[in-house]
């Protein structure tokens, strides 16, 4: 019995169809898993919603004068914006559970190598981004508003509403959490041989214009924070290009 083209290109594809169905169910559960989690840390952290706003703003307060307190201009601001504050907490603490369900969705297709080096990568993403909010609340946050607060005139009543504070203390997290990220990217790069770190070493002098324009442009446009976030960045270049030079292909020459 002969077979046709057309059944030999069926026999062909008939083991890769059931591979590839297999790949979307395992993507489907775990991203059903993450989800999942995900939702579970922001059920349990929704009940204290309030008490995180009021965590999250005693940086203002603290540095507000006499009378000075936050404010609702709008209606459902004091709703919303607690409720902003545990979805965006939430997100940070399910962090780990979620990077874990891609990476056991990817892993199993990554060389021996590469996952020695992967999981090193990415658990020190997580714990460098962890390590740019913490420095943002801890020592940025009070010293920008220590520094706002000595600058409004005597007149001004300094009070911000819930809502724009949110959105400026999140982003002023987003900013040093990703900056902070700064090592895991130069050794991503020199793995990857886009760069040497030799390279990295050369274009030092470039890289510290470049990072003290980015802390100019996604910071607020004063000197105190644009300095705090320029001068962890140049120090993390630093560290970048040691770690790039420990793990980064040796060339022959």
């Amino acid at each position: 019995m002969t077979m046709t083209r057309d059944d030999a290109e069926r026999a062909a594809a008939a083991p890769a169809e059931p591979r590839l169905i297999d790949h979307l169910l395992e993507l489907r559960a775990r991203l059903l898993r993450a989800v999942v989690g995900l939702v579970l840390v922001l059920l349990v952290l929704l009940p204290f919603a309030n008490d995180l706003y009021a965590w999250l703003s005693a940086p203002l307060l603290a540095k507000l004068p006499a009378g000075g307190q936050l404010i609702a201009v709008e209606v459902a601001s004091p709703f919303f914006a607690p409720l902003k504050l545990a979805f965006f907490v939430a997100l940070m603490l399910a962090m780990p559970w979620l990077l874990y369900q891609a990476w056991a969705f990817v892993a199993p297709g990554l060389y021996q190598r590469e996952k020695r080096l992967a999981l090193p990568l990415l658990v020190s993403a997580v714990a460098l981004f962890y390590a740019g909010c913490a420095f943002a609340f801890y020592l940025v946050l009070p010293t920008v508003f220590g520094f706002l607060a000595g600058i409004t005139p005597e007149d001004v009543a300094m009070m911000t509403d819930i809502n724009a504070y949110l959105d400026f203390v999140l982003v002023i997290f987003l900013a040093f959490g990703l900056s902070f990220e700064l090592p895991v990217a130069l050794v991503v790069l020199a793995l990857l041989g886009w760069v040497t770190p030799a390279q990295l070493a050369d274009s030092r002098g470039y890289a510290i214009v470049g990072m003290f324009v980015i802390a100019a442009i996604i910071t607020p446009p004063d000197v105190v924070s644009q300095l705090m976030l320029a001068i962890p960045m140049c120090l993390l270049y630093e560290v970048g290009i040691i770690a790039a030079r420990m793990v980064a292909p040796r060339r022959e020459p």
